[in-house]
């Protein structure tokens, strides 16, 4: 009888699996994935990225205690300009700390102000930053190279 007994609530588990295997599968992915760090790893805005439009490149970095700076790498020919060349080899993000999944929020340093901005990663070879000051908001999405 001890044998039934112990045996009993894994056969409940199975034909629970074969009555609803969709829903065990969704429960097992989840579990997995909330087991798995390496995930968070594949959505790392650490790197080099390019602008969408090409015209600038930027290195992401850890800057001590969990934080991300990013520094401008690089200008295409046309986008040489006096106010731009000012931030070549510069950090133009300081400080991004983790604010939610995905997600980094620090200083933004555009056009001479520096303003608050978030860093969003929206999938592992794309992320955008945005910056807003009063109601003016500036959006910039990349590609990482």
């Amino acid at each position: 009888m001890s044998a039934y007994i112990n045996r009993l609530p894994l056969e409940k588990m199975e034909r629970a699996v074969l009555r609803s295997p969709l829903k065990f599968a969704a429960t097992l992915a989840v579990a997995l994935l909330s087991m798995s760090p390496a995930l968070a790893d594949e959505l790392n805005p650490v790197g080099r990225w390019q602008s969408t439009g090409g015209e600038s490149r930027y290195e992401v970095v850890p800057c001590g205690d969990g934080q991300l700076c990013a520094r401008l790498t690089w200008l295409r020919a046309d986008a040489r300009t006096a106010e731009n060349l000012q931030y070549l080899n510069e950090y133009v993000v300081s400080g991004a700390v983790p604010a939610s999944d995905n997600r980094w929020r620090g200083t933004v340093h555009y056009e001479g102000e520096t303003i608050s901005g978030n860093l969003t990663m929206l999938s592992g070879d794309h992320m955008r930053v945005s910056g807003c000051k009063v109601i003016m908001c500036q959006t910039m999405e990349f590609t990482r190279i």
